[in-house]
């Protein structure tokens, strides 16, 4: 039996694999991801039921709102309920964060979300230090009232035009840096730190403990980038399929403190490139 096991080894070890170091292939994301509602937006304002029917089928469970979509927040807190399904995080537009913050907590809670998000800062022309920092206070002030008041973490989901240079780094950092971590967090969408020539990974590993949620989303390739926090929706394309690297982000995500995972997907296309997406999803390893 001795010399059976080692003409084994041996004969292993001739083909070129050491057993004592072989293993298996892990899967690098082996979780179903969230969906953003926004990629599903036409079809939920004609039918919120339907549509989130649609969603279930495709195994999806964690959603982040952007909209009611003609509900109260009770309404599709009932929908998800009966479907087995969650909100975890809940967008609005920063108007309504910074005076109506209140209300926008009133909703989360009974959508039963656990963050906030705003996804852009209004401005007019190139993202300034003076922006920025008027940015910073605001957020600091919703980002208390939203925890002292609801037990809510507040987010900020970048969108490109805050990576404008600012010293040895970018107005990105700025705000990262002076925001108060107890009150502000942070949603990185892929893309919009792509497109305005900044390293997801990098951002995500330079800030591990900052970074809540993600938008995972991949740009169309040939497209160059600027700061303009904006780009055609058809150049949303199946993740994979573009620009980014889209392993290395998980790998470094992985290491953070990001709980939550949503695709986001603006295109016309994304009834077909969100199942693409998913595949491809489920096929990394490392």
């Amino acid at each position: 039996m001795k010399i059976k096991k080692i003409l084994i080894a041996s004969f292993v070890f001739a083909l070129g694999v050491n057993p004592l170091f072989a293993q298996k292939t892990k899967p690098l994301f082996p979780e179903t991801p969230g969906m953003v509602s926004y990629t599903f937006r036409k079809s939920l304002a004609k039918d919120p039921a339907a549509t989130l029917d649609t969603l279930q089928k495709l195994g999806i469970k964690d959603m982040e709102f952007s909209s009611l979509f003609g509900k109260t927040a009770a309404e599709l807190r009932k929908l998800l309920d009966e479907r087995g399904m969650k909100c975890s995080s809940f967008g609005v537009q920063y108007p309504d964060a910074l005076d109506k913050t209140k209300e926008v907590g009133e909703n989360a809670k009974a959508l039963g979300a656990k963050f906030v998000r705003v996804a852009w800062i209004p401005h007019k022309g190139p993202f300034t230090l003076e922006m920025a920092e008027k940015t910073v206070a605001d957020f600091n002030k919703i980002g208390k009232q939203l925890k002292d008041e609801f037990g809510l973490t507040f987010c900020y989901h970048n969108h490109g035009y805050e990576f404008e240079k600012h010293e040895d780094g970018t107005l990105m950092d700025y705000i990262i840096q002076k925001t108060d971590p107890k009150y502000v967090s942070f949603e990185i969408d892929l893309l919009w730190t792509f497109f305005p020539g900044a390293d997801p990974a990098a951002l995500i590993s330079k800030y591990p403990k900052r970074f809540k949620l993600m938008h995972m989303k991949d740009l169309k390739k040939g497209v160059a980038g600027n700061m303009s926090g904006g780009t055609p929706v058809e150049n949303d394309v199946a993740l994979g399929t573009g620009q980014l690297d889209i392993p290395a982000i998980l790998k470094a995500a992985k290491k953070s403190s990001i709980e939550h995972y949503y695709i986001e997907d603006e295109s016309p296309s994304y009834a077909t490139q969100v199942p693409q997406t998913m595949a491809y999803l489920k096929s990394l390893t490392y």
